[in-house]
């Protein structure tokens, strides 16, 4: 197992971000397969679906890393559907965050987002380019979802450019859905991982490149334009 996903870190051109996530799929399988085996004919059924949901929420609302989780959806419900609960659970979840971070916990989110330098710089870029910024950040791995919501509900952000940003994280969602589809079991999600094809391996690798980068570059432009903006 461990030398697989070696050969996953080395031959992916993933981030390193990527590759902890792996880490901790390969982690949270093992210790929590016994545990969700139990629930499995629940979870399974139309209530099941509802309470997944209500955990997904809960999940992004505390900035836990949804990788698993989506996973874990794919596992149960198949790609599409799996999608859509991570979808709706991801959706409330975030924009439960984004409300939190500007209102009653705006205090702590403010102290949270220090920690983060380039998640502060995101909060003042996208006062300038908004919907861009948010949808390229939904698609980049190298931006935390979680610390992402409160992030912009410090910023002036609008609340109809923060929901459809969301678009972004389908691609994310959609992959890591049908890659748990794929499992037989929950221990083997890294086994999953490490067998997933290099199609998907390039695309998915080439999506978070390049949002990367035009973040980078929104970044850039909007703070010329408000170093431009102060000097006048």
């Amino acid at each position: 197992m461990q030398s697989k996903l070696n050969g996953v870190r080395s031959a992916s051109p993933s981030s390193q971000t990527a590759s902890n996530g792996i880490g901790l799929i390969l982690k949270m399988s093992h210790n929590l397969e016994i545990l969700v085996n139990n629930f499995i004919p629940f979870l399974s059924s139309p209530l099941g679906v509802f309470v997944f949901v209500l955990i997904y929420i809960f999940w992004v609302s505390f900035l836990l890393p949804g990788s698993w989780l989506s996973m874990l959806s794919g596992f149960l419900y198949g790609t599409w559907l799996g999608s859509s609960v991570v979808f709706v659970g991801a959706f409330i979840g975030a924009h439960l965050t984004f409300y939190l971070g500007r209102t009653f916990l705006k205090e702590w989110a403010q102290k949270k987002v220090s920690n983060f330098p380039k998640i502060q710089i995101m909060e003042k870029a996208v006062k300038s380019e908004g919907l861009k910024v948010i949808l390229l950040t939904r698609l980049s791995p190298l931006f935390p979802f979680g610390l992402l919501n409160f992030t912009y509900g410090l910023s002036e952000v609008k609340v109809r450019d923060f929901t459809l940003g969301m678009i972004g994280i389908l691609p994310g969602t959609i992959l890591y859905c049908s890659l748990g589809s794929l499992a037989l079991k929950i221990s083997n999600f890294g086994d999953v991982l490490s067998g997933r094809s290099e199609t998907s391996a390039f695309v998915w690798s080439l999506i978070s490149i390049l949002s990367t980068i035009s973040v980078v570059i929104l970044i850039l432009r909007s703070t010329r334009k408000i170093n431009q903006d102060s000097e006048s």
